[in-house]
């Protein structure tokens, strides 16, 4: 097995930079293209051997050297009991909003193994297949809140910050919920055979720093050092996150996750004997295939006294963009830092 990635979380020293970008198995890809086109989304979630075949597919065609398992954050939440639907254009909708204690107590608290399996047998089925490391994930608590409370997605999250400042109480309870059974599917991911994890907290940003500290940190903490004892990689990352940086490093996660809001070299000496992963613009994927390759070096010089580093995005692949721009980048990243 290529197991580049996994040094490089560690801190080990690699003959190149791994890469893997966020939402690599999607929409940009015509072989994704294919396969979605005869299933819903959540269909798709809920197929192992489906997820199994678009979660290979950026590792064979790009050639990445890490593999993420193809899932939603908000498959967690369904099997908490908020029903969930898709719909094109508009994102996931929960119709049924959590804003009151009797809302919050209709959400259960899920037997991983059960009411997820499909997740679990995707990964055993992975496992198989692979000759890269698996990364299993799920949604950090604040950023699964933010969906249940605002019933989608949001733009000025009015009543997730509502129920913050007006009725806290309920909002640490559903944080406490949504903890809770995070732990539980994360630790059967890692059981059932993810070579690392990842949080990801993609509305951490809407938050100032004295709130982060308050609201969403401590679930963070509590997650990533139950899932200590499994010994693999745990990756944080808080999207827009770069004035929460001073704390996202005491999460207790091996890596830190990187948005293309900071400079590396900057986010480094933060960071100190952490790995970091990132931190490119997805847009900068458009740019001709020299100027994206200078950026690339530039980046990668930039990480040059990173204890150690995992190239990515500063956040998902966008879903134009053209395949053949991300194989410039995966074949730019190893060239250029294994000289």
């Amino acid at each position: 097995m290529n197991d580049t990635f996994l040094k490089a979380c560690r801190g080990e020293k690699t003959d190149y930079t791994p890469i893997w970008m966020m939402r690599q198995a999607g929409r940009y890809l015509p072989e994704y293209q294919k396969v979605r086109g005869n299933v819903t989304f959540l269909e798709l979630c809920k197929s192992p051997e489906l997820c199994v075949e678009v979660t290979l597919q950026p590792i064979d065609i790009l050639n990445m050297d890490a593999a993420i398992l193809f899932s939603d954050i908000l498959i967690l939440m369904e099997a908490m009991g908020a029903p969930l639907e898709f719909h094109e254009g508009k994102g996931p909708i929960f119709p049924k909003t959590i804003r009151d204690q009797a809302a919050l107590d209709r959400l259960s608290v899920p037997d991983a193994d059960e009411a997820t399996g499909f997740v679990m047998d995707t990964i055993r089925l992975l496992r198989k297949e692979l000759r890269v490391p698996l990364i299993g994930f799920a949604g950090a608590p604040f950023t699964c809140a933010t969906y249940l409370i605002e019933g989608g997605s949001s733009k000025v999250f009015w009543e997730t910050k509502k129920m913050m400042f007006t009725n806290p109480e309920l909002f640490h309870n559903l944080m406490s919920k949504i903890t809770e059974a995070t732990i539980l599917y994360l630790a059967a991911q890692a059981r059932a055979g993810a070579q690392a994890l990842q949080l990801f907290d993609s509305w951490a940003g809407i938050l100032a720093p004295c709130d982060f500290k308050v609201f969403a940190l401590p679930y963070v903490q509590k997650i990533l050092q139950s899932l200590k004892k499994f010994d693999i990689p745990l990756i944080y990352f808080a999207n827009n996150g770069a004035t929460l940086l001073d704390l996202s490093i005491t999460s207790g996660a091996d890596v830190i996750g990187l948005d293309w809001r900071i400079n590396i070299g900057d986010a480094i000496k933060k960071v100190g004997k952490r790995a970091v992963q990132g931190n490119i613009d997805p847009f900068a994927l458009l740019l001709p295939k020299d100027q994206l390759r200078k950026r690339i070096a530039d980046l990668l010089d930039g990480a040059k006294d990173a204890h150690g580093h995992i190239f990515n995005l500063g956040h998902g692949i966008h879903q134009f963009t053209p395949p053949e721009q991300a194989k410039i980048a995966v074949d730019a990243v190893h060239e250029l830092s294994s000289r």
